[in-house]
């Protein structure tokens, strides 16, 4: 006897959809062998799907069992194949023929006794499931709220073994899952830039990069708030769309992250990680390759504190994913891509001791200390930065005084104009979105300068030394600053405010 059904694999943050054939032929022994590229978990499923089909009173029927997963060429990972090849055991065990399986995509993990635990990546399964012609997905009931995101397939949670193999054979009829609604970003966001005093002029950095899209580089002695400023940066980020949330959400649930009781990633992810992270932590990878925090930060904010300590081999790894947006991990077996559309937020002190050039307290280190100090981040990442940012100590009177600074949300609505006005820009650009996207090719369109401000960029050029990278970021920026002030051209002031946030790095750097 041979049963087909339909479940999926995830490819990256996407999932290719998988053949499940059981191929039952009698025989006085009993065996079991998966084909199809498997790894150890799938292997290891013929003693799970075994134990729990027998512990909730289906049969297996003695002899040999084939199983294939197809494609035979895609590698098969984790156990989200159980619930699958246990129907299919089933069915052959049984003798009960599965009404239209071609309605079916399946996803889940069993225990020994037939409980069903939930699996990674469901909602990728449920637009391949969708995008295949498949009306109806079966999950784990923990997967219900994440898989019906996406509309124009049934979902149907199962907690047990039983309860999936009554829906599939059509003696147990119940309703789709209904999405719960959820609270707005609003709702969620706690941190504010109001409880940041003083610091007007990193204030204004701020909005001009949250606006383009823009990565930020802020320096400073300790204690200054750079941190705390950082950590603010989501809240006035535009709220995300369905279509980013989906996409966003998707990578946190193949990372395995996901938090099963909420259906969608509503909040701009803030990813912090620590200088002693890997390059395969911060870019991704391993033997099962999973996004790293470049990919868990997509649509987000990645934060890099104390920029110098990271290693200066991990650092440079965020090079090229900061221009193309995306991660490419490279395997024997094939090649694997994550997006990372993210702002770049980067935070130094100015020396190893933090005081370099502090007015009010003196800087211990020898200038060998300090040179070794810079040259742990080099001039091409910093290039790649578009705005660089001193954030100053703070004076005793801004601390005590009790006028709050602007709310988030009024930041926010600013912001949220600039980039819909950039939407509009580009809305036949492809995947240009913000104005830090611009494609080299369209900057002569959309960053024109005047006679007057293009002279005034060619004495700063000349005179600050500054490379062809650079160059395109400073009318880039440009550009957001114009967008802010709704201006449909970029004018000279633009231009100065732009060039007065690239200078940061020669003189601490330099």
């Amino acid at each position: 006897m041979l049963v087909r059904l339909f479940s999926a694999a995830l490819q990256g943050a996407d999932a290719i959809e998988v053949d499940v054939e059981v191929n039952h032929v009698n025989r006085d022994k009993s065996s079991m062998q998966i084909v199809g590229l498997p790894d150890a978990a799938v292997r290891e499923s013929a003693q799970r799907v075994t134990s729990a089909v027998v512990n909730t009173g289906l049969l297996v029927a003695m002899g040999q069992h084939t199983i294939n997963l197809a494609p035979a060429d895609l590698r098969k990972e984790g156990p989200s194949f159980d619930l699958p090849v246990a129907l299919a055991i089933a069915s052959c065990g049984m003798e009960v023929v599965i009404p239209f399986p071609e309605r079916y995509c399946i996803v889940g993990e069993l225990a020994l006794d037939g409980r069903v635990r939930p699996v990674k990546g469901v909602i990728s399964v449920a637009l391949e499931a969708m995008a295949q012609g498949r009306t109806r997905l079966i999950v784990p009931s923990a997967n219900c709220e994440e898989a019906s995101l996406v509309e124009g397939i049934e979902i149907y949670g199962v907690d047990t073994l039983e309860q999936a193999w009554k829906l599939l054979i059509g003696e147990l009829v119940a309703a789709p899952h209904t999405r719960r609604e959820h609270g707005t970003v609003d709702d969620l966001m706690k941190a504010d830039l109001s409880e940041v005093r003083g610091q007007h002029q990193v204030k204004r950095a701020l909005e001009v990069a949250a606006a383009g899209g823009h990565n930020l580089l802020m320096v400073g002695p300790p204690g200054t708030g750079k941190s705390m400023i950082a950590k603010r940066i989501p809240s006035i980020l535009p709220e995300m769309s369905l279509a980013e949330a989906i996409e966003t959400t998707k990578i946190h649930s193949c990372a395995g992250g996901f938090d099963h009781s909420s259906s969608l990633q509503r909040e701009r992810p803030f990813r912090a990680p620590h200088h002693t992270i890997s390059d395969a932590g911060l870019l991704g990878g391993g033997s099962n390759p999973l996004p790293g925090e470049v990919s868990l930060a997509h649509h987000g904010v990645l934060f890099l504190d104390e920029l110098p300590e990271f290693r200066r081999q991990t650092l440079e790894v965020l090079r090229q994913p900061l221009e193309d947006r995306s991660v490419s991990i490279s395997r024997a077996a094939g090649s694997i891509r994550y997006p990372c559309n993210c702002m770049l937020v980067a935070a130094l002190n100015p020396c190893p001791c933090g005081y370099y050039g502090d007015l009010k307290r003196m800087c211990r280190c020898s200038p060998n200390q300090i040179e070794k100090y810079r040259q742990r981040i080099s001039g091409p990442l910093l290039d790649r930065i578009d705005i660089h940012i001193e954030v100053p100590a703070i004076e005793f009177s801004e601390l005590r005084d009790g006028e709050r600074g602007e709310s988030s949300a009024s930041v926010r609505q600013r912001v949220a104009a600039a980039r819909q006005v950039q939407q509009q820009r580009y809305s036949g650009c492809g995947e240009v979105r913000s104005n830090s996207m611009i494609p080299n090719k369209l900057m002569d369109q959309h960053c024109a300068l005047s006679p007057e401000s293009v002279e005034y960029l060619e004495m700063v050029m000349h005179e600050l030394n500054f490379s062809a990278r650079a160059y395109n970021r400073i009318l880039k920026v440009s550009r957001t600053i114009a967008d802010l002030a709704a201006s449909p051209n970029i004018e000279l002031n633009h231009l100065m405010e732009a060039v007065q946030y690239r200078t940061l790095d020669r003189k601490m750097m330099g």
